[in-house]
């Protein structure tokens, strides 16, 4: 799976929203419910990192990577906005 392809899936959620998806609940509850989870999971990330070993690392980013995709869909941030800070910066 590709970055764009989460992404893709997670607007799909947004826009076309089941009673089953976690991530259209996640939506529902609003942006508030995202931000708490975004820093739930960065502070799982620096656990994880700490000692956790390398494949509890790999996961918790993973949680991590999913939650700013979706704070991102929240906001209409796509991930070429994110790509063309990132190239601009090592310019």
């Amino acid at each position: 799976m590709k970055i764009t392809d989460l992404y893709t899936t997670i607007l799909n959620r947004k826009e076309n929203p089941t009673p089953t998806s976690y991530t259209a609940r996640l939506f529902d509850a609003g942006l508030d419910e995202i931000c708490k989870k975004v820093g739930e999971e960065a502070i799982e990330v620096i656990i994880a990192a700490k000692g956790q070993g390398k494949q509890r690392l790999v996961e918790e980013i993973s949680d991590l990577t999913y939650h700013v995709m979706v704070l991102m869909a929240q906001n209409e941030v796509k991930p070429d906005d994110i790509l063309g800070e990132l190239n601009k910066r090592h310019k």
